[in-house]
């Protein structure tokens, strides 16, 4: 098995990309090892000491380290994955997979009733043009409401805490909505 990685605009975020896919829709972000004992891969991914986040996407996983340095770590992450793919365990524990995903999705979102045109079109701009880029990159970002000409998003994986999020929600996701939705003024993470 060959494991590919690649880097992200977040210094503290890696890529790996196994050559299968890894959640079959959507995405979920794992922030701790409390978290981490519903999926078997998480388990071993936080069993690395350094690691603080994970992320999972269709084809990729990104992993976040609050400690440590690349070199040292990289070799323990791949060994995970493998370990993980090689043993045919699931992504996530059966009894646990349906709520996760659903705490995943869930997430209360909040818009007035007369906005829902505006926001079916946000959505729809998220889902095209901006979450295949922010993918690239071993992220997500995720519609959380919208009110007063403000689109509030949420910024998952390698984008959560990386120093360019914000240039990319100001200078890219902002500047797209406005340019086809005079509605929108300005977008804020959550």
């Amino acid at each position: 098995m060959f494991i590919q990685t690649e880097t992200t605009p977040n210094p503290s975020t890696l890529k790996f990309l196994p050559g299968r896919a890894v959640l079959s829709s959507g995405t979920l972000e794992i922030r701790d090892a409390h978290a981490a004992e519903r999926s078997p891969l998480a388990r071993r991914l936080f069993a690395v000491s350094g690691v603080s986040s994970v992320f999972f996407g269709y084809d990729f996983v990104t992993v976040t380290k609050s400690e440590g340095e690349w070199p040292h770590l990289k070799p323990a992450i791949l060994g995970a994955i493998m370990e993980h793919y090689l043993a045919g365990e699931p992504l996530l524990d059966e009894a646990d997979a349906a709520s996760l995903l659903a705490d995943e999705d869930g997430a209360d979102e909040f818009f007035e009733a007369a906005d829902k045109p505006t926001v079916d079109t946000i959505k729809e701009l998220l889902e095209t043009r901006i979450r295949p880029a922010v993918a690239g990159d071993g992220g997500d970002i995720v519609f959380r409401g919208f009110r007063d000409g403000i689109v509030y998003l949420a910024m998952k994986g390698s984008c959560s805490g990386c120093p360019s999020s914000t240039a990319t929600l100001k200078n890219g996701v902002q500047n797209l909505l406005r340019h086809f939705l005079p509605d929108v003024r300005e977008v804020q993470s959550i």
